[in-house]
């Protein structure tokens, strides 16, 4: 069976700009112009805490398949930084899986979605555990034939490092796929500042701010920051909370936990595929060229896209839709047959 390349992804002008691509990927003008169907996901949609070990509760979503007799599998989803499982991507992503006969779970990160309240330690991108816990609890409770996973931008760099652990934790997961995944955090924290567009840290930031301000409000007695702190830069409001909240000694150290650079993916077992595309502004491709990666790991470099964009028109769908459907079918069809 063919399965959709990235090269296959050959927008038309305006949409050849990866900057276009990028501001339209979760832009309100996307939401009102993408099609009903892409909302799908949300209907029926059943809302539940989900285990993250010690005391964590995640919160998550899921969407039982109603398209075939029985289901093809459990699909995951990982939103990306300052998302959340109503992002638009993650929704639309579910909706064109759930058509295919997958069940959906959609899983937030500790303070993303409306989730401020339920732990009182602060989100990091080191919290990898808690989200490998999660997936255990997940895979325990929605049993399925055949579970895959995918995460976008921040949330692919989560799925790689998930799915190096999950066989050592007896997590039965069988595919992951990342989309425009963080590789190098040093990098791409820097490149950021210093070679995008101001308008890109400043979307960011105000998310961030925003997040930072309902984790207050939720746990009043706890110090996070102060205010002047709200004022610094990516980098510089970054190293206050790890220096603050974290055991971590240095900003570099914290970054460094959780980069997939390099060799980082030398050892992983299952099989996966990274998407990402050579005009994506926010994380720099070179990354992706330095890694060294086993033949089970899929690195495929589209020469459009943005980042997490890849919108075929301006019906605002995603080419993305198509490709991670693709392949976690193929996945679910070569295990229906024992291979």
């Amino acid at each position: 069976m063919s399965l959709p390349q990235g090269r296959d992804f050959q927008p038309r002008w305006p949409l050849t700009s990866g900057h276009i691509q990028t501001m339209l990927s979760s832009s309100g003008v996307r939401r009102s112009l993408l099609p009903r169907r892409a909302y799908r996901v949300l209907q029926d949609a059943q809302e539940v805490l989900v285990d993250g070990g010690d005391g964590i509760r995640l919160t998550g979503s899921y969407t039982a398949q109603t398209a075939q007799a029985s289901s093809r599998g459990l699909a995951v989803l990982f939103h990306g930084w300052e998302g959340s499982v109503d992002s638009t991507y993650v929704l639309q992503t579910g909706s064109r899986l759930l058509e295919d006969g997958w069940d959906i779970f959609r899983l937030n990160f500790r303070d993303h979605g409306e989730s401020h309240g339920l732990n009182e330690a602060l989100f990091h991108s080191c919290r990898l555990d808690e989200v490998v816990h999660a997936l255990g609890d997940i895979a325990r409770r929605w049993p399925a034939p055949v579970m895959a996973l995918a995460g976008f931008s921040l949330g692919g760099n989560f799925a790689l490092r998930v799915a190096m652990q999950a066989p050592a934790q007896g997590i039965a997961l069988h595919y992951a796929l990342a989309v425009c995944p963080i590789i190098d955090p040093s990098e791409g924290l820097f490149s950021l500042e210093a070679s995008a567009p101001w308008f890109y840290q400043a979307y960011f930031m105000n998310k961030w701010r925003h997040s930072l301000r309902a984790k207050q409000k939720a746990f009043p007695e706890v110090q996070y920051f102060e205010l002047q702190e709200l004022k610094q830069n990516l980098r510089g409001l970054t190293e206050a909370l790890v220096l603050r909240h974290t055991d971590f000694g240095s900003l570099e150290a914290y970054l460094d936990g959780y980069s997939v650079a390099g060799r980082a993916l030398a050892n992983m077992q299952i099989p996966a595929t990274i998407l990402t595309a050579r005009d994506d502004p926010v994380i720099p491709v070179t990354a992706f060229e330095k890694l060294e990666l086993p033949s089970n790991v899929e690195l495929d470099i589209a020469t459009y896209g943005g980042h997490c964009g890849f919108i075929r028109g301006w019906d605002m769908t995603s080419f993305c839709d198509d490709y991670i459907a693709a392949r976690f079918n193929a996945v679910a069809e070569g295990h229906s047959h024992g291979s």
